[in-house]
């Protein structure tokens, strides 16, 4: 059968194809520009110093290269949930399930961490909202659940709505950072903070690479959530691409220029006895406490406001998302068929109140911010890590295809993205890594519990030719590879294999994972029907040029 008989693969049933490229660009970038960047200068310099910058570049690049192989992806098969098809396509159905479950792993925590954010920041005005340890008090969970509800809300009314609405908190939530960076370059800036408190890298490599999954990562990640709208976009051939690209670029001279400012504006007597604790006790926002200390009284207002908006805002924009992934997963057979289901407003709202209920659920295991960014973190980079495979298999099998952006230097852009997905991984320690990888393990279970009480319902065949059970010959070694260079390895592991050694053994370790899989990847002809599969589903009411 011909690759090129079939268009892109378009939305799912009933999906309405109304998001242009500013509403795409500000729901990446407003699912970037959240509770990370109130929190996330503080957590850097405390594991780096003045060597977080490094932090900050470090994981630009990084997310740069995953977006450029997700600008490809999604520009050329545009469907809702898009980071659980994509593997699907490529490699079949355990694949797209893994995917799809640690996406949605990721998407359905964010919005809870982004209220509980938001509500620790409130309690300094309003107080018994959080305890001394910034859990949510009784008073906390109340309000937090009627935010959950508030988002839950807008994301059933349409996708309009919240395009619109998140249009509205993205132009704030970038000019009070923005503001935030002149003001304390202008009022108070010591370059020698730079090389205070034991030189520019005073925790060397490994301090600046442990930034990374501690805060400076969860803050960059989210550019993924235009793709997962990709089913509603208008034209997403031409605006995908864009928004992904502008949305992440954006961000990192955002969050590298918030670095700088903080960093420069520093009390210099706090780092005499180096970063440990460069501006005191307090939950709160580092950007405030050095506000109050120059007598900014205006700016901390401002920043006290913004460190409600800036989470609530992020938390709107990943309850639509993690509805698309469960929708996605639905669609797919991945999961009940009624997560699919669509209403008049052309919302999945099955899915949407899904993500509403679980969101609310994963306030009593993880009632804190910290409780629970680690293994998002690390969570959302195995999603990422899906991409650079898929994309060097499909092209190798799909060749053929119309792609309206396509990723210069991918041979090695490829591989290198995979690579830097899994050093993430491996810097976000044994303790996160072997929890995640249990939460991996529960879903390989349900999803097997669902596929036989499928067989059993429709006469379907257990291992029909769609499972494609041998991906598990490159994604089990490949996750529990991981694992056990986690478990021997310099950050939160035994430390058994040497420092510098562990980087080069996660880099070759992944190179040996993305040839194999690209190998392993389905015939193209059973490739090119999957591909057809997503067209013919695709139902979609025509696009509205308004709005």
């Amino acid at each position: 059968m011909s690759t090129t008989a079939a268009a892109p693969a378009t939305s799912g049933p009933g999906l309405r194809r109304t998001v242009g490229f500013s509403a795409l660009l500000f729901i990446s970038l407003g699912s970037i520009i959240g509770s990370g960047w109130l929190l996330g200068a503080l957590t850097a310099a405390k594991s780096a110093g003045g060597a977080s910058i490094l932090s900050w570049v470090l994981a630009g690049v990084i997310l740069v290269l995953l977006a450029l192989v997700h600008a490809e992806l999604g520009s050329t098969y545009p469907v809702a949930g898009g980071t659980a098809r994509y593997p699907r396509l490529a490699f079949g159905a355990i694949a797209g399930f893994t995917a799809g479950w640690v996406g949605w792993l990721q998407a359905v925590a964010i919005a809870p961490i982004e209220v509980e954010a938001a509500l620790s920041y409130l309690d300094h005005i309003f107080h018994g909202l959080v305890d001394a340890d910034g859990n949510l008090t009784g008073l906390g969970l109340v309000l937090a659940a009627a935010l959950m509800v508030v988002f839950t809300g807008i994301n059933l009314l349409g996708v309009a709505l919240l395009a619109e609405t998140n249009r509205i908190t993205v132009l704030w939530k970038i000019a009070i950072p923005v503001l935030t960076v002149i003001v304390l370059i202008s009022v108070a800036f010591h370059g020698s903070n730079f090389t205070a408190g034991g030189g520019f890298a005073p925790y060397g490599a490994h301090g600046v690479f442990a930034a990374l999954p501690l805060g400076v990562v969860f803050a960059l990640q989210g550019f993924e959530q235009a793709v997962q709208m990709g089913g509603e976009a208008r034209d997403p051939q031409r605006d995908l691409p864009r928004a992904l690209i502008g949305a992440v670029a954006l961000g990192v001279v955002i969050y590298l220029a918030l670095e700088v400012a903080f960093v420069g504006a520093l009390d210099p007597a706090a780092l005499a006895a180096g970063w440990e604790n460069p501006i005191g006790k307090g939950d709160f926002g580092p950007y405030v406490t050095i506000a109050g200390a120059l007598g900014l009284t205006w700016l901390s207002i401002l920043l006290y406001v913004d460190a409600f908006v800036s989470p609530a805002g992020t938390g709107l924009v990943y309850v639509a998302t993690s509805a698309r992934l469960s929708y996605a997963m639905g669609q797919s057979g991945f999961a009940p068929k009624g997560l699919a289901k669509i209403s008049k407003r052309g919302i999945p709202w099955v899915s949407t109140v899904v993500a509403f209920v679980v969101g609310l659920i994963s306030f009593a295991p993880f009632p804190s911010w910290q409780s629970l960014v680690s293994i998002v973190t690390s969570a959302t980079v195995i999603m990422y890590g899906f991409a650079p495979l898929t994309l060097a298999a499909l092209r190798k099998v799909d060749p053929d295809r119309p792609r309206p952006y396509r990723l210069p230097a991918a041979t090695v852009i490829g591989p290198l993205s995979f690579i830097a997905a899994n050093e993430i991984i491996y810097w976000s320690g044994w303790t996160t890594d072997w929890k995640l990888g249990v939460m991996i393990a529960v879903g390989f279970v349900l999803f097997a519990a669902y596929r036989a009480y499928r067989a059993s319902q429709e006469g379907l065949r257990f291992f029909a030719p769609d499972l494609q059970i041998r991906s598990l010959a490159w994604i089990l070694p490949w996750l529990g590879g991981m694992l056990v260079i986690s478990a021997l390895g310099q950050y939160d592991g035994a430390e058994i294999i040497p420092e510098w050694i562990d980087l080069l053994v996660v880099a070759v370790w992944s190179l040996v994972i993305f040839y194999i899989a690209v190998a392993m990847a389905m015939p193209a002809d059973q490739v090119a029907r999957e591909v057809e599969a997503e067209a013919a589903e695709a139902a979609a009411e025509p696009a509205e040029l308004h709005g």
